[in-house]
């Protein structure tokens, strides 16, 4: 009984609320909780952490649980009070607050200022998002945790600022949908690399791992993608929010000391597609800028994954590779200084050969941006993709309504309405994106809606080669109107299919245009191009020519058996090696 006794009293202290320390900040006492390792040592780190909407301090730092890897470490951390248990999230009313914060625990616990980091829980990673914009000299890194600003980001960091974002997919509070656009515009404020690194799975099967890296002065934007998660701070399968914060904060410092290399060419997101045969990539010229704080940079290294391929000794640092091969090859540049500190930048450069379809709209996921290789044009304003932080005009919609047809899709319209002056296209000369395709027989198979026209209005689709001439278009028009608001329910859009035949080899493009009318518009859901075979032959009709295979493929292009309900392609093969391809429905 004894013993019970004093397990409760054990369980009722560490559920009971630390008494706050207090300070005064604009003749106004404001309260936070301190956790500092004993033996703490001169010079040493700070993290502040604040709490969600509707929490306090307490309930944030028994939810962070980082005393142990504090402890290990060395560093303090400070749990902030709200005012009524929310933030300032647009004033300097608690960034003021933070900023006395910083000077009481210098004065504590000798901090070292160039080593002091920000994160935040939901309304806390707002706020976290916030004093990126306005506190970019006093905090080294950034660790907001399921926050972002929900009315769309501003991009206005007096420096690049390193982030590391950790989300749950399954979030109903603060969605994760709308984390991709937000991380966007940090990664081109930040001059990282547009492409993403991902490791699948990270340090648990629950994690996948996305990073930009190459930025300015060397900070990275990490995103932490919890599966399955919702709206709470993640500590489980072995794996700590907390420990993943401090493991990347502690990488940065306000105090540059490491080298710095950025590669300035090729361009971000450069990729080749080629279907119905081999790439042949280029020779691409890779160019450099290195500098080094307090010392001098003694050589750069060109790399294509772990093979050095060129070093320079002096400016300029530039190199030629030739021969890339099929899937991503990873170009680094690796600075090293006078004091042998390295730093490091990398482009990843896309070679693809789909052999049965290649998705257009996969990357339709990051909302107000204009997705890498895509251009659109409204009569008024070209946008080329990778572009980001659009509120208005054409952009990446995410459509949030209970009943939609698709959850992603690009919008574009015809202010003026003049001819061929509304479009969305897909790997034109302006991207960094080339098609190549072999001859053959292809499908086009796509979902359009109309954005804010009840009655409808007609869109046409368009292969034209590199030079704007069409190899062959086509003219419909959706069968659904999305009805002027993402969060709006709409249903009924055709899936459609263009087939064509490509007779040279060449750089093609895919344009979906607008009605020549004042404000017609479109909203591209889906797109994906199938190559189905060879060029198509002309028929010989009657009994001399039957069908004698039937095969079907899913749509993905996979030649299968049709063993359960949905949507197939079923392809007719005749006795003379024609055939004839339709979407089917099997029930």
């Amino acid at each position: 009984m004894k013993k019970l006794y004093a397990i409760l009293l054990t369980w009722m202290a560490m559920q009971a609320p630390l008494y706050a320390e207090t300070i005064n900040v604009n003749n106004t006492t404001r309260s936070y909780i301190v956790y500092a390792p004993k033996n703490l040592g001169a010079q040493r780190p700070l993290l502040i952490s604040c709490h969600g909407m509707n929490q306090d301090a307490n309930y944030q730092k028994g939810m962070l649980q980082i005393e142990s890897v504090a402890d290990t470490a060395k560093f303090v951390t400070v749990f902030p009070e709200g005012i009524n248990k929310g933030w300032d999230i647009g004033g300097d009313r608690d960034l003021k607050f933070m900023e006395a914060l910083i000077d009481e625990m210098v004065e504590k616990y000798d901090i070292d200022r160039n080593r002091v980091y920000i994160s935040g829980f939901s309304m806390g990673g707002m706020f976290t998002y916030h004093a990126m914009n306005r506190m970019a000299d006093k905090f080294a890194a950034f660790a907001p945790i399921s926050g972002y600003p929900m009315g769309g980001g501003n991009y206005t960091s007096s420096r690049p600022v390193p982030i590391i974002h950790t989300h749950g997919t399954t979030d109903d509070v603060v969605g994760f949908g709308g984390v991709a656009g937000i991380l966007a515009g940090w990664v081109k404020r930040n001059g990282c690399n547009t492409k993403a690194t991902v490791i699948k799975p990270y340090r648990g099967n629950h994690i996948t791992r996305h990073t930009w890296s190459g930025g300015e002065n060397g900070v990275e934007v990490v995103l932490l993608e919890m599966a399955n998660k919702g709206h709470w701070i993640s500590n489980d399968n072995g794996v700590k929010t907390g420990d993943e914060i401090w493991r990347f904060c502690k990488r940065f410092s306000l105090e540059l000391k490491d080298p710095s290399v950025k590669i300035t060419a090729p361009d971000d997101g450069l990729t080749y597609v080629t279907m119905g045969g081999a790439s042949e990539v280029p020779s691409i010229t890779v160019n450099a800028t290195a500098s080094d704080p307090d010392g001098e940079v003694e050589k750069v290294s060109f790399y294509i994954g772990k093979e050095l391929i060129s070093e320079h000794t002096e400016a300029p640092y530039t190199c030629t590779i030739e021969g890339l091969t099929k899937g991503e090859n990873v170009i680094r540049a690796v600075v090293t200084d006078n004091e042998g500190r390295t730093g490091s930048s990398q482009k990843i450069i896309l070679v693809e050969e789909p052999t049965g379809s290649y998705v257009f709209s996969k990357s339709f996921n990051a909302e107000g941006s204009v997705p890498e290789g895509w251009t659109t044009y409204d009569g008024k304003e070209k946008r080329i993709g990778f572009s980001s932080g659009y509120s208005s005009g054409s952009r990446v919609f995410h459509f949030t309504g209970e009943k939609k047809d698709f959850e992603w899709g690009l919008y574009t319209r015809n202010v003026e309405g003049k001819a061929k002056a509304g479009y969305a296209r897909f790997a034109a000369k302006e991207t960094s994106t080339t098609l190549t395709l072999y001859p053959g027989n292809y499908q086009l198979y796509y979902r359009i809606a109309n954005w804010n026209i009840e009655s409808f209005s007609p869109v046409t689709i368009s292969i034209e080669n590199i030079d704007g001439d069409a190899v062959y278009s086509e003219t419909m028009t959706p069968t659904s109107n999305v009805g002027n608001a993402a969060s709006n329910s709409f249903s009924g859009t055709t899936l459609k299919t263009l087939t064509f035949d490509v007779h040279e080899k060449g750089r093609y493009v895919v344009t979906f245009y607008t009605a020549d009318a004042p404000w017609a518009d479109l909203v591209v859901g889906q797109a994906a191009l199938f190559r189905k075979g060879n060029v198509s032959a002309i028929e010989n009709v009657g009994v001399d020519n039957p069908v004698v295979r039937v095969e079907y493929y899913n749509m993905a292009g996979l030649c299968v058996k049709p063993t359960s309900p949905g949507m197939y392609i079923r392809k007719e093969i005749k006795k003379n090696g024609t055939y004839k391809s339709h979407i089917t429905i099997i029930k």
